[in-house]
């Protein structure tokens, strides 16, 4: 299984004026650094102690590992600020930016990611969280934030694009059906209208399970306004990747009470696979060597679960 886990950059690699702001936001000296594992952003994930014995989260990243990284962390920051107090996200301490380093210092939340493939107690805990989630945060309390036609209608436009220049090992079944499938993406972004506050980028790696079973939701800088049922349908992305649960039975569970229609959730499953099957056929970007063959994972994943939708729907 190709797992989300890129290629990092430690603490001890961050400029020491950049270690220094840090530890400026923190009010203490960092004694102690460890490294997170998951996640592609090619900068620094580490759990901070202070000499004080206070904890944080700290990411930094400059163009030179990404360009987009960079750019994402800036956005991430601004995000995280603004989130609601009861949105259960680990709160921003600080963040500091000179135009090429950007670093942000987070609460340090105790936790661990879901295992996977994922396990019906903790996938039950991150749904509720989800439902809680949406609820909270609808209407939309932060009005700088995109649509998600806005943020990722062309992400989900993958299926033109695979038209347009079809590739020669693009499987039969989905080359016979372009025309269809460039449709049903279309049809999928159309029906991302909404007021509620959407992660879009869940997977297990973007979520923490803590000790008395709470579920922190980290990785922000996706966000945007769609329907209060995007992030449960797009987390059974990650659900479906790794197996062993009815993916379907879990959207009429969960989804179709939010307000999803199934001809809705087919669309996004269809705009997803495009993006997916898109997008790893591109060369890596610099500083994110697994990402493409995480992408393709996830491409043939979601290509199987939409045959199967398409050729069972009444």
């Amino acid at each position: 299984m190709t797992l989300a886990s890129g290629v990092r950059i430690g603490w001890a690699d961050v400029p020491e004026h950049v270690q220094a702001a840090v530890e400026a936001i923190l009010g203490d000296r960092v004694v102690a650094a460890v490294s997170q594992r998951g996640g592609f952003s090619p900068g620094t994930a580490d759990r901070v102690r202070t000499a004080g014995g206070g904890r944080a989260f700290v990411k930094a990243v400059s163009p030179a590992q990404n360009q987009r990284s960079a750019e994402l962390y800036r956005q991430e920051a601004l995000i995280t600020a603004a989130l609601p107090p009861g949105v259960p996200a680990p709160r921003l301490l600080g963040s500091f930016d000179d135009g090429d380093w950007v670093a942000l210092v987070l609460q340090d939340v105790e936790g661990r990611h879901p295992v996977t493939p994922w396990v019906a107690a903790e996938l039950d805990a991150v749904l509720a969280t989800l439902r809680a989630l949406a609820a909270s945060t609808t209407p939309c309390p932060m009005p700088q934030l995109p649509t998600v036609a806005e943020l990722l209608g062309e992400d989900l436009s993958g299926w033109q694009r695979l038209a347009d220049e079809v590739p020669d090992d693009l499987d039969p079944w989905a080359a016979a059906r372009l025309p269809e499938l460039v449709a049903l993406g279309a049809a999928g972004v159309a029906a991302l209208a909404g007021d509620t506050v959407a992660h879009t980028d869940l997977r297990a790696d973007n979520l923490l399970v803590g000790p008395d079973g709470t579920v922190t939701v980290v990785d922000w800088p996706w966000a945007c306004v769609g329907p209060a049922w995007l992030d449960t349908a797009m987390l059974m992305v990650n659900v479906n990747l790794f197996g062993g649960h009815d993916v379907d039975a879990l959207l009429r569970a969960y989804a179709v009470p939010l307000g999803a229609r199934p001809d809705d959730l087919t669309g996004l499953l269809a705009g997803m696979t495009g993006y997916f099957l898109d997008a790893c056929r591109k060369p890596p970007p610099p500083g994110l060597p697994t990402v493409r063959a995480f992408q393709r994972a996830q491409g043939e994943a979601c290509l199987r679960w939409l045959r199967a939708r398409l050729e069972t729907a009444p």
